[in-house]
C-alpha cells in the first residue's frame, strides 16, 4: 500500500478516538506517521491539560505546544497557574477545573480550546499524516471552543458520535471561517433546545484577524450505527458529513442500545438481533465514504469491509493495549493476561453510564466493575462532562446527572431509579489514564475501564501477552489485506 498522505486520499484504517485520555497524542501522532488516520479524544482535554501541568509535565510536551498557541498571554497565564516543577505531592489534589455550562461567560470556554489546540498540535508535531479528534453530541456546551481549537492546531478530521451531529457539519465550516457559531444545546423535558453562541474573537481578540483564510475546515465523520441515522443526515447540505464510521454494538465504550424493546440476556447484556445489523449496500448508495467499526480487527475483516462498499475500517480496542495507548499500563497487562487465559468478561452494561447508551465495562479487581469498589465510592459530580441540562422551576438552566448524589439528582427533578447502577465515568475514566482525583483520607479516585468485546488480536499481536506498537498493528493489517486498499476512494 502507498502510505504517502497525498496518495491515500482516503485513510483505509482510522483508529478509533478513545477518552479520557486513552487515545492521546501519542498514539494519535504514531498512527498517522504511518499514514493512516490517527485520532485523539476530545473528552475533557482541558482537565488531562490542568492535570499534566501539575503532575511537572514529563518531557515538557505540553509547555511546547502553548508555546505555539496564538495568543501568548492565554497560554502564559494558564502555565503559571497550573504548572507545578516537578509536580504536586502524592497526597495533594489535583486543581479543579472549571466546569462547562451553556453559558456565554463559562470559564471553561478559553481552556477548552486550549487544551484541544494543545492535543492536536502536539499530534501533528513533526509529520503530515493525518489526524482527527473526536466527540461526543452529548457533550454540546463543550462542542463548538474545543471544535475552535482543533481547526486552529490544524486537524484533518472531526468525528463525533453518541447522538445525533446534525449541526457538526455547518459548525465546522463556520468556525474555519472564524465565524460566531450558535450550537443548539438539548434541555431535557423542553422541546425548545437552548440558543449557546460562540465567537472565536472572545477568545483570541486581536489575534483572530491575522488567522483569517489561513484555517482549514475539517473533514466530519459522523459515527452512526444504522443506515437510517446515515440517511436522515444526508438529506441537507447543512447536516451531510463527508462520510461516516458505522459502528456496531461490540466496540468498545458507548454504543447504540437495540432497536425495538430492551431485552437482557443471561449476562445483563442488551440482545441485539437482526434490526441491529448495518445495510451495507444502503450506506454504499448514500454516496458517501464510511468504515466500519466494532469487531473488525484483522486483514479479513478489512477485506470483507472494503468488498462490502467500506474505505476501511476503524478499530479502537487494539490500539487501546499498544504501547502508545494513554491507558495504564498496569491495567493494559491486567486486561492482556486475562484475555489471553481466557479470563476476561466484558459486559455491555446498560446501566453503567449516565448517558443511557450501553456502555462496555470490563471485568477487573479493583475498578468501578467490582461491586465493593464501587459501593465504597463515595458519589461526587466535580466534572460534570456527563450532565444534562434541565430546565429549573424559575426558568433558568440547572443541570444534573445520574450518576451524582442520590439526594441532589431527586432535588433537581430526576427520578431516584435512574440513579441505580451509575458510574461516574468522567472520574473513573480519568483514573484509568493515572489522572485519577485524590480524595480526603488517602483515597484516589478508582478506574473503570472500558474495550471491546473482541480481542482475538492479542492472539496474533502479542501471543506470550507481551508489548506491541501501534505500527505493528498497521503492519499486520497491512501484511494481510488487499493491496489497492490505499487508493481506494
Amino acid at each position: 500500500m502507498n502510505e504517502t498522505r497525498a496518495a491515500a486520499g482516503l485513510p483505509w484504517l482510522i483508529q478509533g478516538g478513545m477518552g479520557v485520555g486513552v487515545s492521546g497524542w501519542r498514539l494519535a501522532r504514531a498512527v498517522a506517521r504511518t499514514g493512516q488516520l490517527g485520532v485523539v479524544s476530545g473528552t475533557a482535554l482541558d482537565t488531562v491539560l490542568i492535570r499534566v501541568l501539575q503532575s511537572g509535565d514529563p518531557g515538557g510536551h505540553l509547555r511546547r505546544a502553548l508555546a505555539a498557541f496564538p495568543v501568548p498571554e492565554l497560554a502564559d497565564a494558564l502555565r503559571e497557574r497550573y504548572f507545578v516543577e516537578g509536580g504536586i505531592g502524592p497526597g495533594e489534589r489535583f486543581a479543579a477545573t472549571p466546569m462547562m455550562t451553556a453559558d456565554e461567560t463559562c470559564p471553561s470556554r478559553p481552556l477548552t480550546v486550549i487544551a484541544n489546540f494543545c492535543e492536536v498540535w502536539l499530534a501533528r508535531e513533526g509529520h503530515d499524516g493525518p489526524v482527527g479528534v473526536n466527540y461526543l453530541e452529548k457533550v454540546q456546551p463543550a462542542t463548538a471552543p474545543a471544535m475552535f481549537g482543533a481547526i486552529l492546531a490544524g486537524v484533518d478530521y472531526v468525528l463525533v458520535g453518541a447522538g445525533i451531529p446534525a449541526q457538526i457539519p455547518g459548525t465546522a465550516t463556520r468556525l474555519a471561517r472564524a465565524e460566531p457559531v450558535t450550537v443548539r444545546v438539548d434541555v431535557a423535558g423542553d422541546d425548545q433546545p437552548h440558543e449557546l453562541r460562540f465567537d472565536p474573537a472572545s477568545v483570541l481578540g486581536g489575534a483572530l484577524a491575522g488567522l483569517t483564510g489561513r484555517l482549514r475546515r475539517p473533514r466530519v465523520l459522523a459515527i452512526v450505527s444504522l443506515p437510517a441515522l446515515a440517511a436522515y443526515l444526508n438529506r441537507d447540505q447543512e447536516t451531510r458529513p463527508d462520510g461516516f464510521v458505522v459502528e456496531g454494538h461490540r466496540a468498545g465504550g458507548h454504543s447504540a442500545p437495540p432497536r425495538g424493546p430492551l431485552s437482557l440476556d443471561g449476562s445483563g447484556d442488551p440482545v441485539y438481533g437482526p434490526r441491529d445489523t448495518p445495510d451495507y449496500a444502503r450506506m454504499t448508495r448514500l454516496g458517501l465514504p464510511f468504515w466500519i467499526a466494532g469487531g473488525q480487527c484483522g486483514p479479513r475483516q478489512l477485506r470483507e469491509a472494503r468488498a462490502a462498499g467500506a474505505a476501511g475500517v476503524q478499530l479502537g480496542s487494539v490500539f487501546a493495549l499498544c504501547e502508545e495507548s494513554g491507558l495504564d499500563a498496569g491495567l493494559r497487562r491486567r486486561l492482556v493476561e486475562q484475555e489471553l487465559t481466557g479470563g476476561l468478561l466484558v459486559r455491555n452494561d446498560p446501566a453503567a453510564s449516565p448517558t443511557s447508551f450501553p456502555f462496555k465495562v470490563a471485568d477487573l479487581p479493583g475498578t468501578l466493575a467490582d461491586p465493593g469498589v464501587a459501593t465504597a465510592r463515595a458519589r461526587v459530580c466535580d466534572l460534570g462532562y456527563l450532565r444534562t441540562p434541565y430546565r429549573t422551576p424559575q426558568g433558568t438552566l440547572g443541570y444534573r446527572c445520574p450518576a451524582e448524589p442520590q439526594a441532589a439528582y431527586v432535588r433537581k427533578g430526576g427520578e431516584a431509579g435512574h440513579t441505580e447502577g451509575r458510574h461516574c465515568l468522567c472520574n473513573g475514566l480519568l483514573a484509568a489514564v493515572g489522572l485519577g482525583q485524590r480524595r480526603p483520607r488517602g483515597a484516589v479516585e478508582p478506574p473503570v475501564v472500558t474495550i471491546g468485546q473482541d480481542l482475538d488480536f492479542l492472539r496474533h499481536l502479542a501471543p506470550d501477552g507481551g508489548p506491541y506498537s501501534a505500527g505493528a498493528v498497521v503492519r499486520w493489517l497491512r501484511a494481510g489485506a488487499d493491496e489497492t486498499a490505499a487508493s481506494h476512494v
